[in-house]
């Protein structure tokens, strides 16, 4: 049996010089209740595959403290600001029966 070369698939790596994507700051959240509501809703989106908005720099300086969870993830994501959100208008219905 004569040994051939396999040819091998050329291996591509992700680009580490991709520019990071620049988010706008929301306003921040004074309420517990919206701020559990945004970060669950978040979390949902990060489950589901969205990039974390998160400073990978920060991480690699403490690689101990690394979130892991999509929750913790977006509880961190929220409480600098990172995700942007809008209460809907509410419509006011008076009932003079």
């Amino acid at each position: 049996m004569s040994e051939t070369e396999i040819p091998q698939a050329p291996q591509t790596e992700p680009a580490a010089d991709e520019a990071p994507i620049v988010h706008p700051k929301a306003p921040p959240i004074e309420s517990r209740f919206l701020y559990v509501d945004v970060s669950a809703l978040r979390a949902k989106q990060l489950r589901r595959g969205a990039r974390v908005r998160l400073d990978r720099s920060a991480e690699d300086a403490a690689p101990a403290t690394k979130l892991v969870k999509p929750e913790r993830v977006a509880m961190e994501e929220v409480k600098q600001n990172l995700v942007q959100w809008s209460l809907p208008d509410f419509k006011v219905v008076i009932d003079l029966r």
